[in-house]
C-alpha cells in the first residue's frame, strides 16, 4: 500500500486564494475557512470533507479505501 499523503492545497471557490494544509488522518475535515476571503467552505454534495472537495489530494480516509468518513 502507497503511504498516505498528508498535505493537500486547497482552493478557495469563492475568490481563488489556496493555502497547503496537513490533513486529519482519523477524520474528515467538514468546514474550511479561507484565510484569504473568510468564506466558509463545506463539501460539495456526494464528497466527504473539504479536502475532497477542494483540495489537490483526496483525504486520508478515502486514500485508504474510498469510505467516507460519516460511514
Amino acid at each position: 500500500m502507497a503511504a498516505l499523503q498528508l498535505e493537500s492545497t486547497i482552493t478557495c471557490p469563492e475568490c481563488g486564494f489556496a493555502r497547503a494544509e496537513t490533513m486529519p488522518t482519523d477524520a474528515c475535515q467538514w468546514f474550511y475557512e479561507c484565510a484569504g476571503c473568510g468564506a466558509l467552505l463545506r463539501p460539495r454534495p456526494g464528497d466527504c470533507c473539504v479536502f475532497c472537495s477542494f483540495g489537490t489530494v483526496r483525504c486520508p480516509p478515502v486514500q485508504r479505501g474510498g469510505a467516507c468518513c460519516d460511514d
